[in-house]
């Protein structure tokens, strides 16, 4: 799997849960990273890189 495959799958999953209560999922594929919003306001970064292993 490549790291592109595991960002979109990642997208995906959080774009379909209703259980976080995301307002808004925000792609930065040139950085590797995803921001996501939630009700209440709080915003979160996830990073992703491929480990070596």
């Amino acid at each position: 799997m490549d790291l592109n495959y595991f960002k979109d799958k990642l997208f995906d999953i959080l774009n379909e849960t209703d259980e976080l209560d995301i307002t808004d999922i925000c792609a930065d594929d040139l950085n590797d990273r995803l921001t996501v919003s939630v009700a209440g306001g709080s915003v979160f970064q996830i990073e992703c890189r491929q480990a070596n292993g």
